[in-house]
């Protein structure tokens, strides 16, 4: 995860929103809102909790060149 905050592909999420199959993430890129999602089987696999990505969505970072979410080291 280091390394991805170094080269850049690390985003904080910014809001997420609950989708049919999914989460819906959102982050800032260069000033731009910008989205990556998440079906549920791809958070339950990364050991992501769904229901607290929804509500505190600011304790959570995504890596757009791994696909991947993590929670944020507080």
């Amino acid at each position: 995860m280091y390394l991805a905050c170094i080269m850049g592909t690390m985003n904080d999420i910014e809001s997420s929103k609950k989708m049919e199959n999914g989460i819906v993430v959102f982050y800032l890129l260069k000033g731009e809102k910008k989205y990556e999602s998440f079906n549920y089987q791809e958070l339950i696999d990364l050991k992501i909790n769904a229901l607290d990505l929804l509500e505190h969505p600011h304790r959570y970072s995504v890596d757009i060149e791994v696909h991947k979410v993590y929670a944020k080291d507080d």
